[in-house]
């Protein structure tokens, strides 16, 4: 019997430039394939400490199965820790198509003034983008107009925090730090929130809500982006992860 060819892990050299060594993971990644088993073959809890979930970033290098945009998402951090031009921040949306709702997610990227995105997806559009956009608005309408491709409508977008580049972190990734209802919104102030947002995000004056320390638990919610949610109970009976 054939045994399935593992694709060799990507090493970062000195000799690449940022955008060669996020091809070289988003290549990686596509060899793992989209898995469209209807089985998650790994458990990726997004309340778990980053160091737990690089963990389990090593563990799907090991195994080589398939993965789905959650996995790529944290796949794409692991490889990209350490680099520390490189911000990396995750990016979700909400879609509804034909009476059903869809969840996914991709790992934005922001380097040198420029945006871009690593991830996997059933849809070769709703995945990795290069960097070369000016704006964080600019990726996020590209998302938009590739999902009307498929005529899929946005209702949500959530953008995180940067993620640390320490490996060993117990801090949670910050998953949705701005919520926006983009399906009720004008592009133009879609546009206004975005760029606010991606501008205190460089400045580094956004903190996580998720705060440990008992002082900072008492503000939880709070945040600088006035347009941030809680999560709705109903959104889990939406399903995940088809787009």
């Amino acid at each position: 019997c054939v045994q399935p060819s593992v694709p060799p892990v990507p090493n970062y050299k000195q000799s690449m430039s940022i955008p060669e060594w996020l091809q070289a993971i988003q290549t990686y990644m596509k060899m793992l394939q989209y898995n469209h088993t209807g089985t998650q073959f790994f458990e990726i809890r997004k309340t778990r400490p980053l160091s737990g979930l690089m963990e389990t970033a090593k563990e799907m290098t090991r195994e080589s199965l398939p993965i789905k945009c959650l996995e790529a998402v944290i796949l794409g951090i692991y490889f990209t820790n350490g680099q520390s031009c490189v911000e990396r921040f995750p990016i979700s949306f909400k879609t509804h198509f034909s009476g059903n709702c869809f969840h996914h997610v991709v790992l934005g990227i922001y380097c040198n003034g420029r945006y871009g995105s690593l991830g996997m997806s059933r849809r070769s559009d709703l995945m990795d983008k290069p960097l070369t956009y000016r704006t964080l608005s600019d990726l996020i309408f590209e998302f938009e107009d590739s999902y009307k491709k498929y005529l899929h409508s946005v209702k949500k977008v959530k953008i995180g925090l940067f993620v640390p580049h320490e490996p060993h972190s117990f801090q949670p990734i910050e998953w949705k730090q701005l919520v926006l209802n983009v399906s009720k919104m004008m592009r133009t102030e879609v546009r206004k929130e975005l760029e606010k947002f991606a501008r205190d995000m460089r400045m580094k004056i956004l903190k996580p809500s998720s705060a440990h320390s008992p002082m900072k638990e008492r503000s939880r919610g709070k945040s600088l982006s006035p347009r941030r949610r809680q999560g709705s109970p109903q959104r889990r009976a939406c399903r995940r992860d088809k787009s």
